[in-house]
């Protein structure tokens, strides 16, 4: 059921920006964004981390801090219509959140570790729904949301944010690098 791409009426129209940018088997694409999110990350220094591209936006540290909030945010929301509680959930405010983390205060590697443990919980969470799960949905500020699309839309939640660090924080986009077998396994 993950392999089947979300109907356009299972999610709002605003999560299109999200959907739109799985290009692979969501699972596939949550396990790699593992390996791609933390090798664009790995390189910024803990001075640039606090870098803005406008004095209102978000600063790189916050950026990250962020993916990893709504994706927790995302993962309930799967996990509460997939067990089919709570049909109506209310919207989140991720400026509230950002304004209330602290992430100014972290280091990047500390907030690379809560994006890799939560995606691995993300994981866990999707890799172990029985497949009826998939097609269950419930609603969000007053729209439909199926569990299907909350995993689409937390892959390229993910992704849309890794974009906004290449095009507009100046984060390089750094070639593959030959991952060993050893880290490989213990990720997996």
């Amino acid at each position: 059921m993950p392999h089947r791409r979300p109907q356009t009426t299972e999610y709002m129209p605003h999560h299109t920006q999200y959907v739109s940018l799985v290009t692979d088997s969501v699972l596939d694409d949550l396990r790699d964004q593992r390996l791609t999110i933390p090798r664009a990350l790995r390189d910024i220094s803990e001075s640039d981390a606090g870098y803005r591209y406008a004095a209102d936006k978000w600063s790189i540290r916050e950026v990250v801090g962020h993916i990893s909030d709504a994706e927790r945010i995302f993962q309930f929301r799967a996990l509460v219509f997939a067990r089919g509680d709570a049909p109506s959930l209310p919207r989140y405010a991720p400026d509230e959140y950002v304004a209330n983390s602290g992430f100014e205060g972290r280091t990047m590697q500390s907030l690379i570790d809560e994006f890799l443990a939560v995606r691995e919980s993300t994981l866990h969470l999707f890799d172990t729904l029985e497949p009826q799960a998939w097609d269950r949905s419930g609603t969000i500020s007053g729209g439909v949301v199926s569990v299907r699309a909350m995993a689409y839309i937390a892959a390229g939640h993910a992704q849309r944010h890794l974009n906004v660090l290449y095009e507009r924080y100046g984060i390089a986009e750094t070639a593959p690098d030959i991952v060993s077998v050893a880290y490989l396994a213990g990720i997996r």
